[in-house]
């Protein structure tokens, strides 16, 4: 695939501008792109061949001139790249800066945000998810920043029914809840995510072999 340069996304991104009543000119000051329609506010365009930190730190200080800032850059190709522009997309939505894509075949230019300012809107049902997840944790098991497998409340949980029974032997849910203090202990040895439980008779449960093995890992 040829290598796009900058000036391949002027022409295009120029006309849609222009097809709205601007006239445009390129390389003003510091600014790609400059339009100016009437006394409103100059719209200003930074022209990237991909998003990078660089274009967003640009478009960023061209706020300083004016509330209309855009960035322009190729038209996305496959699912990944959908993924990735969709993501990039959010993130200029919070930073209050347009974006336009340029299908290069054709020119055509999309506009998939304008530059608004940004009012979020709040979760509750993540944030509670979050908080309950942060209460239900004993200590903090994991490093921040991690790639590797996370300590989760659920794991913890699941662990301290492991250990009760490794001292207790095979045992009621009841009393593994109780023992371990973990109120849903019979509903997780049932369900078993980690195959760390095995029933040996009604509401009783016992260590498999995994969870045996897990447990000598752990020590």
């Amino acid at each position: 695939m040829a290598r796009v340069s900058e000036t391949e996304l002027y022409a295009p991104v120029k006309a849609w501008l222009e097809d709205r009543g601007f006239e445009v000119k390129a390389e003003v000051g510091a600014a790609d792109v400059v339009a100016r329609r009437g006394e409103d506010d100059p719209v200003i365009v930074e022209l990237k061949t991909g998003f990078s930190l660089t274009l967003l730190q640009q478009a960023v200080a061209r706020q300083r001139v004016s509330d209309w800032v855009y960035v322009a850059v190729p038209r996305w190709a496959g699912k990944t790249g959908w993924r990735t522009f969709k993501g990039n997309v959010g993130l200029c939505k919070r930073l209050g800066i347009g974006v336009l894509s340029v299908r290069l075949e054709d020119g055509h230019v999309q506009a998939h945000c304008d530059p608004v300012e940004y009012r979020p809107r709040k979760s509750k049902p993540r944030r509670g998810a979050l908080l309950k997840e942060f209460d239900r944790r004993r200590g903090d098991p994991n490093q921040g920043g991690t790639r590797g497998a996370v300590t989760t409340a659920y794991k913890q949980e699941m662990m301290r029914c492991a250990r009760f029974l490794a001292e207790h032997g095979a045992s009621k849910g009841a009393a593994v809840a109780s023992g371990a203090e973990v109120v849903a202990a019979t509903r997780m040895m049932r369900e078993d995510h980690f195959g760390w439980f095995e029933k040996v008779a009604v509401g009783v449960y016992d260590l498999s072999d995994a969870g045996r093995a897990m447990l000598e890992a752990e020590s």
